[in-house]
């Protein structure tokens, strides 16, 4: 009798251990195919083509702005643009490869609004001093059609250099740009839609 509950105990225990591997399979996918479907996934991704944009210049426009600004303006651009990962390459305004590359957009930014501010004031106080740009930028294809268009104000009311709002308004338009929809470059870009007339205000701090 006592040799026949023994036996009876593994067989159940042998059931038991079989229910819960086969559980355990089910609910949790082998390793394998959860690596097979990562790659899958991430060869997806890289395969996803990009448009390159070239940055011109920043025009002054009707605003009395300093070269240095708009120096600064610019090559914070540059910077903020390659770090959104969202264009295969920048390129700067006149690069002579930009001939050869077929997807490319043009980035084109001009002052509309600058107020003078004061760093004194800015070291003092936040409710006078502030440094204030507005600047309109615009995505286009070679042909001149505006892909995507933002205007984007900017305020840098502490402390800080008045050339800060330059990075500041920089990071910003590259944000807004990276936020926003754009055609597949495989499509003819002259019959996108218009992404325009829309307003990104941001406080610089």
């Amino acid at each position: 009798m006592r040799g026949s509950r023994v036996e009876a105990n593994k067989r159940v225990s042998l059931l038991v251990l079989a229910v819960t591997v086969v559980m355990i399979s089910v609910v949790q996918p082998p390793p394998a195919q959860t690596a097979t479907a990562k790659s899958s996934a991430e060869r997806n991704s890289s395969s996803t083509p990009q448009w390159s944009v070239q940055v011109d210049k920043v025009g002054a426009g009707d605003v009395n702005l300093a070269p240095s600004f708009q120096i600064a303006i610019y090559e914070s651009l540059l910077d903020e643009l390659s770090k959104t990962k969202r264009f295969k390459q920048v390129l700067r305004d006149g690069d002579r490869n930009a001939g050869d590359v077929s997807d490319l957009l043009i980035l084109k930014t001009t002052v509309q609004k600058y107020t003078v501010g004061s760093e004194t004031r800015r070291a003092v106080t936040t409710v006078s001093g502030a440094t204030k740009l507005t600047v309109r930028s615009q995505l286009c294809a070679r042909d001149g059609h505006i892909i995507l268009e933002r205007t984007v104000n900017g305020n840098v009311r502490f402390m800080g250099s008045n050339l800060r709002a330059t990075h500041n308004l920089a990071h910003n338009v590259a944000k807004a740009i990276k936020q926003s929809s754009l055609p597949e470059p495989s499509q003819s870009a002259s019959h996108g839609a218009i992404d325009s007339d829309q307003v990104v205000v941001v406080e610089l701090r």
